[in-house]
């Protein structure tokens, strides 16, 4: 690790420690050229995978653009913004055990539903009729019906 005091790079870790979550890790570190100290934190650095659209585009996993669809699709409805973020964590944390690099958006559309499924169901047939561009009435009737079994 490079002082970042005087930019030598022979510094020496004097103490480590892992913060009360278990997740940081916290060094005291030396540094042999000029003898000043400094604190260093290391995390794990976890990457959402890439969302592939489906013309084929790609682009980077957005938490903001997974909140505008719930917010867009419980407009109106008596969903607490504490479920709504909880949902979206579900969401963000089932994207990263996956392991994958690329994702479908249709997959993280179905990951969508499911939540909005048990949060309102309402705000369910909002997204599914939108997402699955309905075509007439007998659409919603079948989820209508999904959601009644």
């Amino acid at each position: 690790m490079k002082c970042p005091f005087c930019g030598s790079l022979d510094t020496q870790v004097i103490d480590s420690r892992v913060n009360e979550a278990g997740d940081a890790i916290r060094r005291r570190r030396r540094c042999t050229a000029c003898d000043k100290r400094f604190t260093t934190r290391e995390t794990a650095e976890l990457r959402p995978p890439q969302i592939v659209k489906t013309n084929g585009t790609r682009e980077d996993f957005s938490e903001i653009k997974l909140l505008e669809g719930f917010r867009r699709a419980l407009h109106k409805r008596p969903v607490s913004t504490e479920l709504v973020d909880a949902a979206v964590d579900r969401i963000r944390q089932r994207l990263l055990t996956l392991g994958e690099r690329e994702v479908p958006a249709r997959e993280v559309g179905e990951m969508v539903m499911s939540e909005l499924k048990k949060l309102d169901k309402v705000a369910y047939i909002r997204f599914a009729s939108v997402y699955r561009s309905f075509q007439d009435v007998e659409d919603f009737r079948d989820v209508i019906r999904d959601i009644d079994q």
